[in-house]
């Protein structure tokens, strides 16, 4: 079976690899000119570890990679809201939880992906997908294979417009702006402050470096001005605690990135004809549900395996796919919509009473819902 992957991310790089080690015939096609890495780093809960595991490359994972054993919520005065206990999470789920730089993760995915041999064609952009999965890019060349996996993200997928109609993604209402930092870290503890309408989150990958994030509520879309992203970011957490007002002041201006933060409602269908969108082109979720390549990892290990198992029955294979991923990827996407509806809401009562019940919570409870959940569907 002839195997063509349209984007060449964490989706679409993974699932390349799955298919690889089960012996197919596998081409990556990639709009941008070079390999590049969108955000500054993510936490590989356990499920996606397992998923690395069985690609041969969790140890290299972890080999640059944070190991955190708690995420502390915290207000925008410092006040102790509740811990979540990582290493309960890590001991259900038997793999563990690591934090690391994207460019770190997508470099060692690449590297994966070029030891197995597996061609990718960059500059290849889709125009668009017609009738029976051909692929038409924009220098006026054609595709056909015996499977076409959409793997070409939440913004612009010429994939979902193909399978569900329409492409367009959904504005939450606010804002990120991300970026890297060096300094003094507790490796062990993930920090997530809380305010009225606005967050802050810092994730040590090392003892000298952390990945953060900031995000605030905003109506609508507005400039893009990355002269003046630090100026924004100041603004708004000048009176924060000191670990967030450090990172903001000393964020190079050149290295923050700002992000309106869209994801697609869920939709049952992912495929037509032999055409299967996976990863955000399939099921994009915030950052606030943190799975967004844990899941797009889990994609790429049960496509290939649900193909494996359907020999000479493709639409059999992609229909069995979908029926195993549909309800786990809804229900973390709208997770996400929820906690994200609830940290940038603007009221100031409301907030209050989040953080108190946020302090009377049962922690580990949630700590073992997060586990039970992100272990569906895997043998761990």
């Amino acid at each position: 079976m002839n195997i063509a992957i349209l984007g060449g991310g964490v989706a679409g790089v993974a699932s390349a690899i799955a298919f690889r080690l089960k012996g197919f015939d596998v081409t990556v096609y990639e709009r941008r000119a070079a390999d590049a890495n969108i955000g500054a780093g993510i936490v590989v809960w356990p499920n996606a570890a397992f998923v690395l595991d069985r690609f041969g490359i969790v140890g290299d994972i972890a080999a640059v990679a944070g190991r955190p054993r708690a995420m502390r919520r915290l207000s925008r005065a410092g006040e102790d809201l509740g811990a979540l206990d990582i290493g309960l999470i890590d001991a259900r789920m038997g793999y563990p939880s690591l934090s690391i730089l994207r460019s770190d993760f997508q470099r060692i995915l690449m590297a994966r992906l070029q030891a197995l041999r597996v061609g990718v064609q960059y500059g290849r952009n889709v125009a668009r997908i017609e009738p029976g999965g051909v692929v038409h890019f924009d220098d006026g060349t054609t595709l056909t294979a015996d499977l076409v996996v959409g793997a070409d993200g939440r913004m612009a997928s010429r994939a979902r417009r193909y399978v569900t109609g329409d492409d367009t993604p959904v504005y939450q209402g606010f804002i990120n702006w991300i970026g890297v930092c060096e300094g003094e870290f507790d490796v062990d503890t993930i920090s997530d402050y809380w305010g009225t309408g606005e967050r802050f989150g810092i994730v040590p990958v090392a003892r000298n470096k952390a990945y953060w994030a900031g995000g605030a509520a905003q109506a609508t879309i507005g400039a893009r001005d990355p002269d003046a992203y630090r100026d924004e970011l100041q603004r708004i957490f000048a009176d924060w605690p000191e670990p967030v007002r450090r990172i903001v002041a000393g964020a190079p201006a050149a290295r923050i990135n700002k992000i309106y933060v869209h994801d697609h409602d869920p939709v049952p269908t992912w495929h037509r004809d032999n055409l299967i969108m996976i990863g955000d082109a399939a099921h994009a979720a915030l950052p606030t549900s943190g799975q967004g390549a844990c899941q797009a990892l889990e994609d790429a290990w049960h496509l290939a395996n649900c193909v494996e198992a359907h020999p000479g029955n493709l639409d059999q294979a992609l229909a069995a796919f979908t029926a195993l991923r549909f309800q786990k990827t809804a229900g973390i996407t709208m997770a996400g919509r929820g906690l994200a509806s609830s940290l940038f809401n603007r009221d100031e009562a409301f907030c209050r009473e989040r953080d108190r019940a946020s302090k009377q919570a049962n922690l580990a409870d949630l700590a073992r819902a997060m586990a039970n959940g992100w272990s569906r569907h895997l043998p761990v």
